[in-house]
């Protein structure tokens, strides 16, 4: 196999899942104007117990840096889909409850990428997982990007 077709289908590959992600995050800013990020915080909340979750549990759910959930959760509020409940025992505590707009929105929508690939990855075995992992620190490690945020892009008021 000649170098150059041996690493096209690398790249090809790596194409092909930039552009899906792409694709899915102009699908649901188009279909319900928010991001990827903002819809799976809604659905976060959505399966919490009394809709309500803290910033932390937030932040370890979705995996991305304080800052960038806090920038979520400020455009959901300003939307109405979500609200803040101030703790009146523990001021630096500050609860986020999904509204009854957020809950009527999320009703509205279908499954997202992320999703698939979440319930989908259910089905993987152990084993079967790890080997994606692998692949994916050596895809990292090819590029030379181990230092690069997996935060999405924030361009204007829309996280990418």
């Amino acid at each position: 196999m000649e170098t150059i077709n041996k690493y096209s289908g690398i790249m090809i590959s790596i194409r092909k899942i930039v552009r899906a992600i792409n694709l899915e995050s102009k699908r649901i800013e188009k279909d319900y104007g928010l991001s990827i990020p903002q819809l799976l915080t809604l659905k976060f909340l959505e399966e919490k117990t009394e809709y309500k979750s803290t910033m932390k549990d937030l932040k370890e759910h979705l995996s991305l840096n304080a800052s960038t959930v806090s920038g979520i959760v400020a455009r959901l509020e300003s939307k109405g889909l979500i609200a803040r409940l101030p703790n009146p025992n523990d001021k630096r505590s500050t609860p986020i409850i999904l509204t009854s707009s957020g809950n009527k929105l999320i009703k509205q929508t279908d499954e997202s990428l992320h999703e698939r690939v979440m319930r989908k990855s259910n089905s993987l075995t152990d084993e079967e997982y790890q080997q994606i992992l692998v692949s994916f620190k050596t895809i990292i490690k090819i590029f030379d990007i181990d230092d690069v945020d997996a935060s999405p892009i924030i361009s204007g008021q829309t996280e990418i």
